[in-house]
């Protein structure tokens, strides 16, 4: 084969970003090319003659100091050309900073079935070159090593283990990191697989008006098959809000029910409503699971009020003998009605302003009748 026509010193090198570097150009001697007849290129642009120095009949030297970190993991490139602009030789720069020790391990097991971890690859991040990852796992008292083989699954830094994990018995999982400038190892996190399961958002959820009533909407949902499957517990928590808004009121304390009822809504209004699940007490573990994703968001509206605007309290005289009335309703009205979750979506009295407003509508109907 024929000779290359120039050779650069160091070829290909790795270098902390800061760092310095002189590289050097050397013609083959079946190139009738001599040193004056050269210039360099870092990533297509000319470098300045001022930084070149004549080390030899056929040697051309560059000096390059304070080093940026490589502007592509690839590397950066340095080519030595001849003066009509061909390319005689070329060099990667690898410049950037060993990687550090990754952090925030946490993982999640769907259904017990499986394991999947994710982690931050350390206070800065950017080392500027490629850094691989490699998540490790063992059980604590077998000691043999395993693999992590599924990355990216939930996102740059995480992966997937789909099976072949015990039950009953601790975990000792870590991340190392790697690339040209070093080796980084994780904290070892221990876990149980049964202390950080997550299972699939509750599904057949409905939303659907109570009645005639302005103010509430019912919603009902099924347990994920999983929580049947395994005898796992639920609770379950309800975010909602409506049409036009993107701000969600958050409903947490649902318990283990399957149905609530969403009250002091705006009448004549779309609300989109999402349920979700947390799986815990699984085979007597201590520790809450964590939460699934959130369901598909459902809509529906509650009825719109018919009351008429512009209507007039009672008289001085009367309001005594309404009051009396609509306090004794109220005690009737408590044992009906504050039940479910209704008191989550707002307080106790505020319902009973509704239940009172429409009262009044029903009365004054009644009144206007001949």
């Amino acid at each position: 084969p024929a000779a290359d026509p120039a050779v650069i010193s160091p070829q290909d090198p790795t270098l902390l970003i800061g760092s310095s570097l002189v590289a050097t150009c050397t013609v083959s001697p079946d190139f009738p090319l001599k040193a004056e007849d050269l210039y360099w290129t870092l990533n297509g642009r000319r470098l300045p003659a001022a930084s070149y120095a004549t080390l030899g009949p056929s040697t051309l030297s560059v000096a390059l100091a304070h080093l940026n970190g490589s502007r592509q993991q690839s590397g950066d490139n340095l080519v030595c050309h001849s003066r009509d602009g061909g390319i005689l030789a070329g060099s990667c720069l690898y410049v950037g900073l060993p990687p550090e020790k990754p952090v925030n391990i946490t993982c999640w097991s769907k259904n017990m079935k499986d394991l999947t971890c994710k982690w931050a690859p350390g206070t800065e991040g950017e080392t500027f070159l490629h850094t691989n990852y490699t998540l490790k796992y063992k059980r604590r008292w077998y000691g043999q090593d395993n693999t992590c083989q599924e990355y990216h699954t939930a996102g740059t830094y995480s992966c997937h283990i789909p099976k072949d994990l015990a039950l009953f018995t601790p975990y000792e999982i870590w991340v190392e990191a790697s690339n040209r400038l070093g080796v980084a190892v994780s904290d070892v996190v221990m876990l149980d697989i049964l202390d950080v399961v997550t299972t699939d958002p509750p599904s057949d959820v409905h939303v659907s008006r109570v009645g005639d009533l302005e103010d509430q909407l019912s919603v009902r949902w099924s347990s994920p098959p999983a929580l049947k499957d395994f005898l796992f517990q639920a609770k379950y928590q309800i975010q909602y809000r409506v049409e036009d808004s993107s701000e969600w009121k958050v409903v947490d304390d649902v318990g283990n029910q399957t149905s609530c009822r969403l009250a002091g809504l705006r009448p004549g209004t779309v609300y989109f409503v999402q349920v979700r699940c947390n799986p815990f007490s699984i085979y007597g573990s201590k520790k809450a699971g964590i939460w699934s994703d959130w369901s598909n968001p459902t809509a529906a509206s509650t009825p719109r009020s018919e009351r008429a605007a512009g209507g007039c309290d009672p008289k001085g005289g009367e309001q005594n003998t309404t009051l009396r009335r609509e306090l004794k309703q109220f005690f009737g009205w408590v044992k009906k009605h504050a039940y479910g979750c209704s008191n989550l979506g707002i307080k106790l009295y505020d319902q009973w302003r509704v239940w009172l407003q429409k009262s009044h509508k029903t009365r004054n109907q009644v009144g206007k009748e001949p």
